[in-house]
């Protein structure tokens, strides 16, 4: 069974919101905190979520699935707490201020896409045993949402509940659908046991043989796509919007989302995650994005150094592959990622030059923004990420190597660490970081050390299991005599607590 589906949206998500809406009751509150500190809590969701009102934006909007909503949400604001009590209404707002600095709360409700809780069934379905069930509802999801990276996933589960009930001339069918819909895993689908079956079929072994082909096919590092189309559609949708502004939302589903390539696809349903959403960020950064036009469209002056990093890490690890580089705009997710399409990259994070305004740009957001020369050593970053093995271990020391090595590598081949201000904070205080991150290694804690922008603060930044995945990585290569076997090493590690006692990291910590 494929468990790597589509991101599954969360029951609250937090973003920025353009500034226009009517009041959804006549007696809207103003709350005032302090100490500029807003927490949110609904306990029935296990929901925390706390901004200061100064860097609060124009508005905060708290989007919520109606099917899973509780009936208040608490506002506390360190002295005292409102429980907001929800009514029926699409949108509702409320005023928070510290006296001088005022932010608006918007709670709006949304559904999501219909064959995300259909998938979610058919998975459910499928872990029952019940097949057929499970097939029913897969294929309800494709017709709900035809198109986007959820397709081929959906069609290689539904090829492998088809197999598990013995019937191969269906399964085949689907799993031909799966490749034909992007599905380039082959990895996955020659190891996974639920295709057994299938194993000696005529049809299973050209689908193997065509996506070994295509695998082939990335191990030359000149042949890999730098592929700038979206961010061309980008600013054609954003001049056409401004021209008619109430068209916005049907301008850039037209001309960006519906036009976009399959890097924009898997790049949506992960880091993007609705149109809503990215127009907020649009919409909540009128000054930023004229001034990082330019700078988005620099790409094709890097390409030499884009493609010297490529051929120093063939050199390093001949086994490497070198996918397509999919340039995109999105809503200031994500500077890049990865997927069995490519490597992803964010660009609007990466724009940076010293004419472009920071005003509208959060704590977490300034400090995380990219200048548009170091956007080859991004891409080196996240080619480590899409050559790395796949660990089935969610401990934070799993997590960190991962993110470590790509920052390691990434450094080896390009001259430069993508997170150096991380390094610049930490080498100062390393015992002290790793004393705390010791004691959460072996717990499942990466949300306390990576992705954690909620817990930026000016005084210490998020995202520090970078910097100790790096370090762990630093001490592994600097102890081996054979550097090129160290490397491979890091890459094909399978066992992150062997590969972390092997390195001698902590022996550092503990010499007398």
């Amino acid at each position: 069974m494929l468990l790597k589906t589509l991101l599954q949206k969360s029951c609250l998500a937090a973003a920025l919101l353009s500034p226009y809406f009517l009041f959804a009751q006549s007696n809207v509150p103003f709350l005032y905190a302090p100490h500029d500190s807003v927490t949110l809590v609904m306990k029935e969701a296990s929901y925390k979520y706390t901004f200061n009102v100064s860097e609060a934006g124009k508005e905060k909007l708290l989007r919520i699935n109606p099917k899973s909503r509780a009936n208040k949400m608490w506002v506390l604001t360190g002295r005292d707490s409102l429980a907001v009590q929800y009514r029926n209404n699409p949108r509702e707002r409320f005023m928070l201020t510290n006296g001088k600095d005022t932010a608006q709360l918007v709670f709006s409700y949304f559904t999501p896409p219909a064959h995300e809780e259909l998938n979610k069934q058919g998975s459910a379905a499928y872990a029952q045993k019940n097949y057929q069930e499970a097939i029913s509802l897969y294929q309800k999801a494709i017709v709900a949402t035809p198109k986007g990276p959820h397709v081929r996933s959906t069609y290689y589960n539904i090829a492998c509940c088809y197999a598990l009930m013995g019937q191969k001339m269906p399964a085949l069918k689907a799993l031909e659908q799966a490749v034909d819909a992007g599905y380039k895993n082959v990895a996955h689908l020659k190891k996974d046991t639920d295709l057994d079956p299938l194993r000696q079929e005529k049809t299973y072994l050209q689908l193997v043989n065509r996506l070994e082909k295509q695998n082939a096919q990335l191990g030359d590092p000149l042949k890999a796509q730098l592929v700038t189309t979206d961010v061309h559609r980008f600013w054609k949708a954003y001049d056409l919007a401004a021209k008619n502004p109430a068209r916005q939302q049907e301008i850039f589903e037209k001309e960006y989302f519906n036009k976009a390539s399959v890097g924009l696809q898997d790049y949506f349903a992960s880091k993007i995650v609705s149109t809503e959403l990215f127009l907020n960020n649009l919409n909540n950064k009128t000054a930023f994005f004229p001034a990082i036009r330019q700078n988005t469209l620099q790409i094709d002056n890097m390409k030499a150094d884009i493609y010297k990093s490529f051929q120093k890490m063939k050199d390093l690890y001949p086994a490497a592959t070198f996918p397509n580089v999919y340039f995109v705009v999105g809503r200031y997710s994500s500077a890049g990622t990865a997927s069995d399409n490519g490597l992803l990259i964010g660009i609007d994070q990466y724009s940076r030059s010293p004419e472009v305004p920071l005003q509208e740009l959060n704590l977490w957001e300034r400090n995380n923004y990219g200048y548009v020369k170091d956007v080859p050593p991004l891409i080196a970053h996240e080619l480590i990420h899409f050559i790395q093995t796949n660990r089935n271990d969610t401990t934070l020391l799993s997590n960190a190597l991962a993110e470590g090595m790509a920052d390691f590598i990434g450094e080896l081949i390009s001259g430069v660490n993508t997170n150096k201000r991380l390094h610049d904070f930490a080498n100062p205080r390393e015992k002290q970081v790793w004393e705390a991150f010791q004691k959460e290694m072996y717990l499942n804690r990466a949300y306390n050390w990576i992705a954690n922008s909620n817990q930026e603060r000016p005084d210490h930044p998020a995202d520090l299991g970078y910097y100790m995945g790096y370090k762990i990585c630093e001490a592994y290569y600097q102890k081996a005599a054979n550097k090129k076997q160290a490397v491979k090493d890091i890459l094909e590690m399978k066992d992150a607590c062997a590969f972390f006692e092997q390195s001698g990291y902590a022996d550092k910590f503990t010499k007398i």
